[in-house]
């Protein structure tokens, strides 16, 4: 799920991320390519230990005008959400005995649970849907 983050950024610094959908929730990369990687391990600190739902993602509209948010930009930073602890639901599905079996022996070879497999598997197909794949 894409969320925003202000970037800001000093002569001779880091980058600095702030997630306003977070409060208190900040990091920094030494790079610009390291901005997705250290914005996902933030979240996942922030949410550490933690059993609760994710906010729904602003948008950085919402945030124009904020004092804090001045002399720096916005991006839009995809959190992988399966990466982070959130409030889960149990399901009762049922499935085509022989796709549970092949999702069986692919959970096998890769050391993934079918939960976490079928997570996965729905987040991929959302994404592809709005990248227009």
């Amino acid at each position: 799920m894409f969320f925003p983050i202000y970037i800001h950024k000093d002569a001779d610094s880091a980058y600095g991320m702030t997630f306003p959908d977070f409060p208190g929730c900040f990091s920094a990369a030494d790079q610009f390519a390291d901005i997705p990687r250290m914005a996902q391990e933030a979240i996942e600190l922030y949410y550490e230990g933690e059993s609760v739902s994710m906010p729904p993602p602003s948008t950085p509209e919402q945030w124009i005008g904020d004092e804090r948010f001045q002399d720096g930009y916005w991006m839009l930073i995809n959190i992988n959400l399966s990466q982070v602890e959130s409030t889960s639901i149990q399901l009762e599905i049922t499935l085509p005995e022989s796709l549970v079996q092949e999702i069986d022996l692919y959970i096998a070879a890769h050391g993934k649970s079918r939960a976490v497999f079928l997570a996965q598997a729905a987040e991929r197909a959302m994404r592809e849907t709005r990248l227009g794949s």
